[in-house]
């Protein structure tokens, strides 16, 4: 009589292996688009820090200010989105400012979100931002 040990068989192993498989190939791209949507806030994060900003500068000067006026830097607070006011826009009424996703890092691969804009018009009266979508929590 031959005693039969226990464990699994090879194709046991192989079909629990592609179980496994099929999983994370659905779990992981979820997981990063989950990640990434949570990181938009670095930049909206920091684009409202420069509306805080450009509305002291404001007080205390007859117009709105570049980055380097009011002592911000160009990279988001987390560092995945370089940050600018487009210098053509800066008037005594308005401003835009967007936080471009830094390539190579994951938020390059934010589908619609790799460009997160603010424009202030209106003397501060008016705010838009765009893409909606990517303002949303």
């Amino acid at each position: 009589m031959k005693s039969r040990t226990g464990g699994f068989t090879l194709i046991e192993l192989m079909i629990a292996v592609a179980v496994v498989a099929i999983l994370a190939a659905i779990a992981v791209p979820s997981y990063m688009e989950s990640i990434r949507k949570s990181r938009r806030s670095d930049a909206t994060t920091s684009l409202a820090k420069i509306q805080l900003a450009q509305e002291t500068y404001r007080l205390n000067n007859n117009s709105y200010g570049t980055l380097a006026a009011l002592g911000l830097g160009a990279t988001s607070t987390e560092g995945y989105y370089t940050i600018a006011i487009t210098e053509g826009t800066i008037s005594t009424t308005g401003y835009t400012a967007t936080a471009n996703a830094i390539s190579g890092k994951s938020q390059a691969s934010d589908s619609d979100c790799t460009a997160i804009t603010m424009t202030v018009t209106g003397g501060g009266n008016t705010v838009s931002n765009t893409p909606a979508t990517c303002w949303s929590k």
